[in-house]
């Protein structure tokens, strides 16, 4: 049994933090069975050349930029929702997903529309996107204007991925919003939805901002953070009647400090749910020779290291900040695309696009 297979076997969903579709069918051997993408995975992916022929051929249709940006995302997801179908047919749809972010522009800073207004946007492009696919999710974030758009979309039937979770609050919001979606619905059997909670970033805040933290505790926030909201969406939709679990991904596990091993969040979160795991970190995890993973979601740590964190980071203040970078980190990688898709209509000796439609 390889480590994966071992990780797998403790009853995590083993999700790609990519949607390459070379790491896609890799990683599928090595147990995977879903995926997500965002603006940086697309980007990387175009800067290769490796799909230069799609994007002339988008071009030469009178494409504008913004416009190649979301068919070349829409292309490659449905390339790895194929590779994943099987899974979801085979799970009646509690697996197999590959999740579509949307527009990142509308949290841009310097985006003065009103919250309603995005909410709106977030509707609207989370049901044309989703349209046609069995097997796709769609990710919105956390935010104002995203929680907005979460009843809508879920009461029309579209599979959510909610994104940049940083704390309790943020869960709950969405959580409820899912609810009063599904309410909603006149079938809510097929209601399924995620919640991404990011791990690693978090701990890389608590050492800067809080230095105090007994060695013990620092770089465990993350950790105890991701383990209390995960049980707290296992006890609350133990409560409620619908098919197909509603579940918690584990994301930012990827490590970011180099004396940390690489399996650090991926042992600790081991057990339940999902865990969409950056490409270098399932290739890491895979090459431990022996490696074997026991349950460890439902573990807390030592209790002198829960009460250390409790009396020292200020949870509310850490959701502030870490959603401040977080919407920087969300929005630059989308504006970076368009100016890669831009320098490369000019490398494909293109003419300029049409500006785009209002």
């Amino acid at each position: 049994m390889t480590p994966l297979e071992s990780l797998v076997g403790t009853g995590t969903k083993l999700w790609l933090d990519s949607i390459d579709p070379d790491l896609v069918l890799e990683n599928r051997k090595f147990g995977a069975t879903g995926a997500t993408s965002n603006p940086i995975i697309v980007s990387d992916l175009l800067k290769t050349g490796r799909f230069d022929s799609e994007l002339e051929s988008l071009m030469k249709k009178g494409l504008n930029d913004d416009e190649v940006a979301w068919e070349m995302t829409d292309i490659l997801v449905t390339k790895a929702q194929a590779v994943f179908q099987s899974v979801h047919s085979e799970t009646n749809g509690n697996d197999g997903y590959v999740s579509f972010e949307l527009d990142p522009l509308l949290e841009d800073i310097d985006n003065k529309m009103p919250v309603e207004t995005r909410s709106a946007e977030y509707v609207r492009l989370g049901k044309r996107w989703a349209e046609g696919h069995t097997n796709r999710m769609i990710k919105i974030p956390a935010t104002p204007a995203g929680l907005g758009a979460i009843e809508e979309l879920v009461a029309a039937g579209v599979t959510l991925n909610i994104t940049l979770i940083f704390s309790d609050r943020q869960y709950k919001a969405a959580r409820d919003a899912v609810i009063r979606g599904a309410k909603r619905r006149s079938d809510s059997k097929g209601l399924k939805s995620v919640y991404s909670i990011f791990v690693s970033r978090i701990d890389v805040y608590t050492e800067k901002q809080n230095p105090t933290l007994i060695p013990e505790a620092q770089g465990q926030v993350g950790i105890l953070n991701a383990k209390r909201i995960w049980s707290e969406n296992q006890k609350f939709w133990a409560t409620q009647s619908f098919p197909l679990q509603q579940e918690i991904i584990f994301a930012s596990t990827g490590t970011k400090k180099p004396e940390d091993s690489a399996d650090k969040y991926v042992s600790a979160l081991a057990g339940s749910d999902i865990q969409t795991n950056p490409p270098g970190t399932n290739a890491a995890v895979q090459k431990m020779a022996g490696k074997t993973f026991t349950k460890q979601v439902d573990k807390m740590p030592p209790d002198k290291v829960v009460a250390d964190i409790d009396a020292k980071v200020d949870f509310e203040h850490m959701e502030k900040t870490l959603m401040e970078e977080g919407l920087k980190k969300f929005a630059d990688p989308q504006k970076a695309l368009l100016g890669l898709i831009k320098q490369k209509r000019s490398s494909l000796g293109l003419n300029e696009a049409r500006p785009p439609q209002d």
